[in-house]
């Protein structure tokens, strides 16, 4: 579905605002801050004004600034606008800690909360105008709804809640369930509608009856496309399938879908793999390169047996994989069909402090390099246990639609460890779900961000 040229070019415009903000707070700055090249003679800042630019464009890319559908609603605009003002900053600091710059600490922070002041008065002044622009040049359009059912409900809360630029004129209800008020007219007859449709100026009707039901939508479709009235029908899929669904296009060919992925668009996987390779590789380099010999002495001071344990798992779309891990237990035939108990005897003494600090995972840092994993997803889980708990809940499978991950939502909001009981394995699944369908990059790094908080506070469940 293309989007209205509106939303284009106001999109362009907030984008054009902002980077003509940043170059002026950038500009004025260096002309209170200066700092001059001895040997050149030049100001060796016109180079870190492009990195800040570049940095504000991969923050804008990554945290999908611009492109939120409710652009328009001040509070989802300006929480977006600070996600993307952080990670800007942390790309910034990051450039200024890992390249050898002649540039002036007291110059990037200066900035930093230069542009963050700008940004404020940017997005309240924008807030101001569009209110203004609303209300002085009656940009908000009139609807009428048409019904009064669990879909029309969802639609007059929106319109009269959410939507900014549309005035929610009035409301058709042959049943008598809802009425008057100062803001919403109800029509109890619908061929009054037309009638109520000229004195109010609407300018679109959204229909949530069923034509089968009320052969007059046809004539009455008819008649508002005489006067230039958009008719729209909005279908209840639920009458169909007992769930929420989501609509997508395959060009002008609607597609149902039980449920919203976003890493179905390559895109989103780019974005997800780029992050897993970067952060992996900064791991594997700067941790893990002094830290696997040490562990491995101890592993092999503390009992007999290989320094890492080595077990096939489930991973994406059931594919599986060889999942890596420091050995935390003695050596027993029992290691690929039993989950490990809070009081297991198999735990070594070491193991035991791996465990509770999450260290015998670290290798896998290494799949999550090779592609086998993801650094947030669902955990994986033994091939045995994978069969056991898809027969035991239905929806277990779904989690394999992604990638598994060294840590993930269900992890850090407490079902991590052994499965004690269905509700735990329901719970844990829910959680895992619910991040494949809600998955974002940014929700990724609060995942990660979580799951050090609770390494340092301690897991009860860690054992």
């Amino acid at each position: 579905m293309k989007k209205s040229s509106s939303f284009i070019f106001f999109r362009t415009l907030l984008w054009l605002w902002d980077i003509i903000s940043l170059n002026l707070v950038l500009f004025i700055t260096s002309l209170f801050i200066t700092r001059v090249d001895d040997a050149s003679g030049q100001n060796p800042y016109h180079f870190y004004f492009a990195v800040i630019n570049l940095s504000w464009m991969i923050s804008v890319y990554l945290t999908a600034l611009y492109l939120s559908k409710n652009w328009l609603d001040f509070d989802v605009f300006f929480k977006r606008t600070i996600k993307c003002y952080f990670l800007n900053a942390a790309i910034i600091f990051l450039f200024a800690l890992l390249y050898p710059y002649p540039y002036s600490h007291f110059f990037t922070t200066a900035c930093l909360v230069g542009f963050a002041f700008v940004l404020i008065m940017n997005r309240i002044v924008f807030n101001l105008l569009v209110i203004s622009l609303r209300s002085q040049f009656r940009l908000a359009k009139n609807v009428v709804v048409l019904g009064y059912n669990d879909v029309s409900i969802r639609l007059i809360h929106y319109f009269k809640n959410e939507a900014k630029l549309v005035r929610l004129a009035g409301c058709f209800d042959d049943k008598g369930l809802i009425e008057d008020s100062d803001d919403m007219r109800v029509i109890r007859k619908l061929e009054d509608c037309m009638r109520f449709v000229k004195d109010n100026n609407v300018t679109e009707i959204y229909s949530t009856l069923i034509p089968e039901y009320y052969p007059y939508l046809y004539e009455l479709a008819r008649e508002a496309e005489k006067q230039f009235v958009y008719f729209k029908f909005v279908p209840d899929y639920q009458i169909f399938v007992n769930r929420i669904i989501f609509v997508d296009f395959l060009n002008d060919i609607p597609v149902l879908s039980l449920r919203k992925e976003p890493l179905e668009d390559t895109g989103n996987r780019i974005k997800k793999r780029t992050f897993d390779v970067l952060f992996s590789f900064l791991v594997i380099v700067f941790i893990l390169s002094w830290l696997v010999p040490l562990i491995a002495l101890l592993i092999k001071l503390d009992s007999r047996g290989p320094v890492f344990f080595i077990q096939l798992r489930s991973g994406k779309n059931n594919q599986s994989f060889r999942c890596i891990k420091f050995r935390s237990l003695r050596v027993n035939d029992e290691a690929d069909s039993k989950q490990v108990s809070r009081d297991d005897n198999r735990i070594t003494r070491l193991g035991r402090f791996m465990r509770k600090t999450n260290i015998d995972e670290l290798p896998q840092f290494f799949n999550i390099f090779w592609g086998d994993m993801s650094l947030v997803g669902p955990r994986p889980h033994m091939l045995k246990h994978t069969k056991h708990f898809a027969e035991l809940y239905k929806e277990y499978m779904i989690r394999h639609f992604v990638k598994p991950g060294l840590t993930g939502w269900a992890q850090v909001n407490g079902f991590r460890g052994e499965i004690r009981d269905n509700d735990f394995l329901k719970k844990r699944v829910e959680y895992d779900i619910w991040y494949i369908e809600n998955w974002s990059l940014w929700f990724d790094m609060k995942i990660i961000l979580q799951t050090i908080l609770v390494t340092i506070k301690g897991d009860e469940n860690a054992f």
